[in-house]
């Protein structure tokens, strides 16, 4: 019997399956350093235990992309080892800052199942939630993954698709307990612009580009643990180039967009996502929003703003084309809630 792990394929996951996630990882400055190492990312309250303080929290948190990305990693092993690719993300949510010191693990519920019609393949919808060394949930998702079958003969589920929130209402995002921006110093975070600058409709081009190194993305995605096949192993594609890890094109673009949106500081919703074409090592990415909502949250001084952000290589604000379809040099369409001092 082989003592190794081939990974679970489309007709292992039942409705309603609970998976418990391996390695919990214990985080540390480690962490922090390694990010901010990785990518341009300078927002002030993920800098500065300072600055943190005097918003209201104990110290400053681990970046809330971090915590997201080791959540994600330890599902891979389960989810996605065997994926054609990640599909979408949807319901999102940040429930609590995670700061060095705390110890992550995660665990999955299979809420969604669908054959294609290749019989080659299906797409699982799990709901993840990382939690605490407590057993305090840190944050919950919902992302949906193409996986492979290993029986193209065996029978096909029943098929369920969730019906999934279009957006996070911004009454249920979670403000973290003491965060408040009514003395926020605007000058050490490095812009002006307040949540009252911000127009719904405004579109922000980030202006600044980052070219990813091969070596570079495989040290971000083994930080993560994220132990996906396409993104190490060059011959797991048909095309023989590793495949970037989506998440390491998010915490591009999110870094990137400090310029315009520094004040943007902490993310608390996850709304919608999808990775709209493959991106590889030597592609030059770039950025841009949108201002898609705004609202208030029952902390002093924060308000909420919906932005979509789209990491490119092509020019700015140019997204789908006559079709409908991703143009092909858009990588991310991303649509996210951020907590920003009024």
């Amino acid at each position: 019997m082989s003592k190794t792990n081939a990974g679970l394929f489309f007709e292992d996951y039942r409705l309603g399956q609970e998976i418990a996630h391996a390695v919990p990882r214990t985080v540390s400055g480690g962490e922090r350093a390694l990010y901010h190492a990785l990518y341009p990312a300078r927002h002030a309250i993920y800098s500065s235990d300072s600055f943190a303080e005097a918003c209201g929290l104990d110290r400053s948190p681990i970046d809330d992309l971090a915590a997201f990305h080791l959540v994600f990693g330890k599902t891979v092993p389960d989810i996605s080892l065997n994926a054609v690719a990640n599909l979408g993300y949807a319901e999102g949510r940040w429930l609590r800052p995670v700061w060095p010191g705390d110890t992550l693990r995660a665990v999955s519920e299979v809420i969604g199942l669908k054959q294609n019609s290749n019989g080659k393949s299906g797409v699982v919808w799990v709901r993840t939630t990382g939690l605490n060394q407590w057993d305090e949930p840190v944050l919950s998702y919902v992302r949906w993954v193409m996986v492979r079958k290993r029986d193209p003969e065996a029978p096909a589920p029943e098929t369920v698709v969730p019906d999934l929130a279009p957006a996070v209402d911004a009454g249920d995002l979670v403000v973290p307990e003491g965060l408040d921006f009514s003395q926020y110093d605007f000058k050490l975070a490095g812009e002006r612009h307040s949540w009252a600058d911000y127009a719904v409709g405004e579109t922000i081009n980030h202006v600044d580009g980052v070219t990813i190194e091969e070596a570079e993305h495989m040290v971000a995605t083994r930080l993560w643990q994220n132990t996906a096949k396409v993104h190490f192993d060059a011959s797991a594609r048909e095309d023989g180039r590793r495949l970037i890890y989506g998440g390491h094109v998010i915490s591009l673009a999110r870094a990137l967009s400090f310029n315009g949106l520094a004040n943007a500081q902490m993310i608390a919703g996850l709304n919608a996502g999808a990775h709209a074409n493959p991106c590889f090592a030597g592609d030059t990415v770039r950025a841009w929003s949108e201002v898609l909502d705004k609202a208030m949250t029952p902390a002093p001084g924060v308000g909420a703003i919906r932005l979509r952000l789209v990491a490119t290589r092509g020019a700015a604000f140019a997204l789908r084309g006559e079709d409908g379809k991703y143009l092909p040099e858009v990588l991310l369409d991303l649509d996210y809630w951020a907590l920003m001092p009024l």
